[in-house]
């Protein structure tokens, strides 16, 4: 027995690691964690810009707001340094048609609803994180994650057994544009106000073109995709976003719903002047008829998904949005917290054929359609979105650039409700197609 105990224990004393492999196994440890850049206050200077030629860049806003531009909040990224965070005009100006006589001003946090910005910034994250994860796949049909995705009996064009996840990502699906799912009078059949129902609906709803065929923008897709998201986590899109994403990097703004969750309405920059009846134009059943300020805008969102939507719904400020961008431009990670990998980056802003301006989700500035988004003095490689209710996001990875401007555009009156109810006096201006302020800022770069 003494014999077994002496052998047993000279095989743990080699087996045992020496203080100095112990301290090589804790170096090898601590040189896995990776420690993403975080943004910090800087110069123009300090990266390269010119603060001279940016005050351009105030010039033209100030004279858009001077001439009735609502507002807007600029913030400039470069080299992990915010070296601009500006705001101009007026948060809220109008209840209704009537002036406000002490209106809201514009500041640095107040909160937009960022519209189709919510596609790349809540569901796009979201599926970067899962398919990290080996959670999504890219490939599996929506079928496998949506039994209930099938073409009908009635269905002139068939194959959703064929659509892909990708297809969802890259517009490919053949799915229409748009289905107004809150209006009778428009949806028909697929009506509905009711957030379950409305996910049934979206299933159901018929394809305008056969899949893989055409490359259709489609906020349909999106919502399926919202869907998908909450179908493989089991919970709720905004519970996952707000407790995956934005909680962990510290963002106490960027959420859905937020008037229910401890915002207060003065801090928001007001939207439509007389709800969603474009000044009158438009009826259905519930619509709102006051000036909307931190409610989401968009109808399907509001109505139909209870706020909460792949499409749209979430809203931010702009100091909170800088974080996302410098997210991506990190390769997925910021200080300690790794949301996804440069290789899922990779997959997502991969042009979906050669000069697309379509990757997974992300619109990139491939063409000449694209140039009045991002501008000319872009690069190619620059990715971003916008937003309907007047919301910019630049991702330059070249340049270690981003640039977001989020403007309440639609924050003024209808133009001709009769004639073209979608057309507001903020359209009208300079910087509505926001090129224009992108290329300024690019002309503001040194080297």
């Amino acid at each position: 027995m003494k014999n077994i105990f002496w052998i047993l224990l000279f095989i743990l004393l080699c087996l045992s690691p020496s203080p100095s492999n112990a301290k090589a196994n804790t170096n090898t440890m601590q040189a896995k964690k990776v420690h993403y850049r975080q943004l910090q206050k800087g110069l123009p200077e300090d990266v390269g810009i010119s603060s001279e030629r940016l005050k351009v860049v105030d010039e033209c806003i100030t004279t858009e707001i001077s001439r009735g531009f609502p507002g807007a909040v600029l913030v400039i990224i470069k080299d992990g340094k915010i070296i601009k965070e500006s705001a101009y005009g007026f948060a809220k100006q109008y209840v209704g048609h009537s002036v406000l006589s002490e209106p809201l001003k514009m500041k640095t946090t107040t909160i937009f609803d960022l519209a189709s910005n919510t596609k790349m910034f809540s569901t796009n994250f979201a599926m970067q994180r899962l398919v990290s994860q080996g959670k999504v796949d890219l490939k599996q049909s929506v079928q496998y994650y949506l039994p209930a995705f099938k073409d009908s009996d009635n269905d002139v064009i068939k194959g959703k057994a064929t659509i892909t996840v990708t297809d969802l990502l890259q517009h490919t699906a053949g799915l229409p544009s748009s289905i107004h799912y809150h209006d009778p009078k428009k949806a028909g059949v697929l009506y509905s106000q009711d957030r379950e129902l409305t996910k049934k609906m979206v299933v159901a709803t018929p394809l305008n073109h056969p899949p893989h065929t055409t490359q259709i923008y489609s906020d349909i897709d999106y919502m399926l995709l919202g869907m998908i998201i909450e179908e493989v986590t089991n919970i709720a899109l905004d519970d996952y976003v707000e407790k995956e994403i934005y909680n962990p990097l510290g963002l106490i703004h960027t959420k859905y719903n937020p008037l229910q969750k401890g915002e207060r309405q003065n801090e928001f920059a007001a939207t439509e002047l007389f709800g969603n009846t474009r000044d009158g134009a438009i009826s259905f059943p519930h619509i709102r008829k006051h000036t909307l300020q931190g409610e989401v805008h968009d109808e399907k969102a509001f109505y139909s998904m209870a706020g909460v939507s792949g499409h749209a719904g979430l809203f931010s400020t702009g100091r909170e949005m800088a974080v996302l961008l410098q997210v991506m431009l990190n390769g997925g990670g910021y200080g300690n917290i790794e949301l996804f990998n440069q290789s899922t980056i990779n997959q997502f802003t991969t042009p979906s054929s050669p000069g697309s301006s379509f990757a997974l989700g992300w619109r990139i500035n491939s063409d000449d359609h694209m140039h009045q988004f991002f501008s000319e003095s872009a690069p190619s490689t620059a990715i971003g979105h916008t937003g309907w209710t007047g919301t910019m996001t630049v991702i330059d990875k070249e340049n270690q650039l981003g640039i977001c401007l989020l403007t309440n555009k639609r924050h003024s009156h209808v133009i001709d409700p009769q004639k073209n109810p979608n057309v507001f006096a903020g359209d009208q201006s300079a910087i509505s197609n926001y090129g224009k302020v992108i290329d300024l800022i690019y002309k503001a770069i040194i080297s």
